[in-house]
């Protein structure tokens, strides 16, 4: 069979297969990760493809990408008091897991604390993306939102300082670093939109893509991985909106939730192909259940706990509903679970667990609401400009005159 017939088959499997099989419940990344198992167990090294690594570091890199454009800075302000108690508490539950972790479970601190952040860091791309699917109220949307982008700038702060911290030299200079790319990302996106996008209308989606990715490479080389990089190029384009509306505009948005849809199935799938075989045992089996059974519960109660005395007008019910939607830790879990094995290589038994406790907590959505949990893009949450316009040309024509 030729390669590309393979590669054809594949990317078949990957974008129909997964999202036939939500009818039941399944998210569509969790089908893509256990065919990268079934990959693996199958032909062992040889799922190792370049290609599908060079597909699914653009699948992270544009997620990432798209969950920096997400931030909107007026929204995060107008619930700052709350988030800031919930960033202090995250902390403090992050810093004792890690503890935890170092004293009992035989890990050095840069590994616990990449523990810590792999069990308590919720997926923001995925929540982001299905919220109007959950069926919550737009109260809950917002703190669910802000939550997650909250925690989610929280976590990549602390794997920077995580990574880098055994190291004071290369600290310097990988801080050196992040702080040009926060000062020039900037003057680069203004000089493409003063010399390149005025001749090459619609440009703005291209340029925006290849700066993003262009910084998820210089992230990687510091040794933070792509996802640092990306989400700093979607959080600079945000905070140009204003000089620059066509870069971060809803058209924009739109369009790059579209590009990463296409690409993150192959980051899940690469994944699973690099699951070792000892990390599918019944030692595994029992530490992600046993991961599950503990920090779940956890999580959620201390979620719940914190709304209902920041929010005593709050049902218990809505409160409640928040702390369940921000379970998931599937794409933090699965990148802090590969950088621990790469880097500090923890034992097969606890990367499996790692993985089984992504899967229960990513479940976890789709069983208790009333939509599956998936990155497929909303249909009408974001519309292109001309549509907005003949719809609201429509909506003129229909509605009855006033006489005079």
């Amino acid at each position: 069979m030729s390669n590309e017939l393979i590669y054809l088959l594949l990317i078949f499997a990957l974008l129909v297969i997964p999202r036939a099989l939500q009818r039941w419940k399944i998210p569509a990344p969790l089908t893509c990760l256990l065919f990268g198992v079934a990959a693996m167990l199958v032909w062992h090294e040889r799922a190792h493809d370049p290609v599908i690594g060079m597909l699914a570091t653009l699948g992270i890199s544009s997620l990432f990408l798209f969950a920096g454009l997400e931030v909107e800075l007026r929204d995060l302000r107008k619930g700052l008091g709350p988030l800031l108690a919930h960033l202090a508490i995250r902390t403090v539950v992050l810093v004792g897991l890690s503890w935890l972790a170092w004293h009992y479970f035989d890990l050095g601190w840069q590994a616990s604390g990449l523990l810590a952040l792999a069990l308590l860091t919720p997926s923001t791309g995925f929540i982001l993306d299905t919220l109007a699917r959950l069926g919550l109220d737009e109260q809950e949307r917002f703190w669910v939102t802000s939550k997650a982008i909250a925690g989610e700038l929280l976590a990549l702060a602390a794997l920077f300082v995580v990574l880098q911290a055994s190291d004071p030299t290369k600290m310097a200079v990988s801080s050196g670093v992040m702080l040009a790319m926060l000062v020039g990302l900037p003057l680069v996106f203004v000089a493409l939109g003063r010399w390149v996008a005025p001749h090459a209308p619609g440009s703005e989606f291209s340029l925006l893509v290849m700066v993003g990715l262009v910084a998820a490479y210089i992230s990687y080389k510091l040794g933070v991985y792509y996802l640092v990089g990306a989400f700093i190029a979607g959080l600079v384009a945000r905070l140009l909106q204003v000089r620059m509306p066509l870069l971060a505009s809803e058209a924009n948005l739109h369009a790059v939730r579209l590009f990463a849809s296409f690409f993150v199935p192959f980051y899940f799938f690469n994944a699973g192909t690099r699951v070792p075989e000892d990390a599918l045992s019944w030692k595994a089996l029992g530490i992600g259940l046993a991961l599950t059974a503990v920090v779940l519960p956890l999580r959620i109660a201390v979620l719940w706990l914190q709304r209902r005395l920041m929010f005593r007008q709050e049902s218990s019910g809505n409160s409640l509903r928040v702390s369940l939607a921000l379970a998931p830790t599937l794409i933090f879990t699965l990148v802090l679970a590969g950088i621990m094995r790469d880097r500090f290589h923890i034992p097969p038994e606890l990367f499996g667990g790692l993985l089984l406790y992504a899967t229960l907590t990513t479940l976890l959505p789709s069983l208790v609401f009333r939509a599956p949990f998936d990155v497929e893009p909303v249909e009408d949450r974001v519309l292109h400009p001309d549509d907005v316009i003949a719809r609201r040309l429509d909506s003129a024509a229909a509605a009855p005159k006033i006489a005079d």
